[in-house]
């Protein structure tokens, strides 16, 4: 068992994908959990589930980890902090402003609290969601504020740490027209692209690519959730989109004659402005020029990715990235692998002489 920065113990409220995925992680690193849900039966999943114990009379945590949905998570932080007058609070919800101006507004005791956001998720919710590696390397905000020290929130960053977690220090107002650009509105995006598909001719769909489906895969998101969160991000949202209003225009007026002087060029230094953005994203997701990519045909029967993948590892090449693409009817895929560059080589007369189709 790793040794772990947190001396604990560790109560947990809310026992949804964030909530047990931390409790999974800390209690892998033997520290006590403890677990507090509405729902009987969330809570009931998640100590069967392994993420910790449920609550009890005389619990004394050295931290609290409030895991609610944003429309109340004022409400249970403030509820904690004074339950618990010894434990530093902090919740991880995707708007921290907001919540730390209605603790402000409510009185409480925020030299004790401190808001966090861990950027990782999944698709599916829930107790059964969880996983204990879900932070691993990933992005996890601090907010900080004038009325809590550093030294007050150190079981925060241990929190973090012990979870694999990657600390990052922004102010809330900061953190939130950071998550409305990169989060936010794009799920506004998706969701107006997906809604443009709900009355399209059946025909039009069967030719969806990975292009539309990369595009709208959020828009499947829970729309009770994100009315909260858009609520109470809103200005930093809008601002945005009315900006993204403004792109939209010029594009529109463009296309209205693509053959008026200027228009095409018009269209150019969009399209091309849109290249320099991606080419900004960090990471294998976004156009890291340190990888490369190949196609690799499929076909479509049982084990045959498995075989692909476990195939690539026997060559002795690093994975970086892979993409699926699979149209309807059709009998292979598109397997859309992204390696090192002086790894193609080696990696593409590898898997032709295994019997491999490569595309591209």
């Amino acid at each position: 068992m790793v040794e772990s920065r947190l001396v604990g113990p560790v109560r947990i409220v809310g026992v949804g994908l964030l909530g047990t995925s931390i409790g999974l992680g800390l209690r892998n690193r033997g520290i006590e959990v403890i677990l507090a849900d509405a729902s009987p039966t969330n809570l009931s999943i998640a100590v069967d589930y392994g993420a910790g114990r449920a609550a009890a009379a005389g619990d004394a945590p050295q931290l609290v980890v409030v895991c609610v949905p944003p429309d109340v998570t004022a409400e249970i932080v403030a509820r904690e902090l004074a339950s618990f007058p010894g434990a530093i609070v902090t919740d991880v919800a995707s708007v921290k402003l907001a919540v730390l101006e209605d603790l402000r507004a409510s009185g409480a005791d925020v030299s004790r609290y401190i808001g966090t956001h861990p950027l990782a998720g999944r698709e599916r919710g829930g107790p059964l969601a969880g996983r204990a590696d879900l932070f691993i390397g990933r992005p996890w905000v601090v907010a900080g504020h004038d009325a809590i020290t550093y030294q007050q929130a150190t079981a925060i960053d241990d929190l973090i740490l012990d979870l694999g977690a990657t600390i990052v220090e922004m102010t809330a107002e900061d953190h939130d027209r950071g998550v409305a650009l990169v989060s936010h509105v794009p799920q506004v995006v998706s969701t107006l692209m997906a809604r443009r598909l709900t009355d399209a001719a059946a025909s039009s769909l069967n030719l969806a690519g990975q292009g539309l489906r990369d595009v709208t895969r959020v828009a499947a998101s829970d729309p009770e959730l994100w009315v909260q969160i858009l609520g109470a991000n809103a200005k930093p949202v809008r601002d945005i989109l009315i900006a993204y209003r403004d792109d939209l225009d010029r594009f529109i007026d463009a296309l209205a004659d693509p053959a008026a002087p200027g228009a095409r060029r018009k269209l150019a230094e969009e399209l091309a402005g849109g290249n320099a953005g991606v080419a900004r994203l960090p990471g294998k997701h976004g156009q890291d020029r340190r990888f490369v990519s190949m196609i690799v045909m499929v076909d479509d029967t049982p084990g045959q990715l498995a075989r692909l993948l476990a195939e690539i590892g026997e060559v002795g090449v690093n994975l970086e990235d892979l993409r699926l693409e699979h149209s309807p009817g059709a009998q292979l895929g598109l397997a859309e692998i992204s390696v090192l560059p002086e790894a193609v080589s080696r990696l593409t007369e590898e898997l032709a002489a295994r019997g491999w189709r490569i595309a591209g």
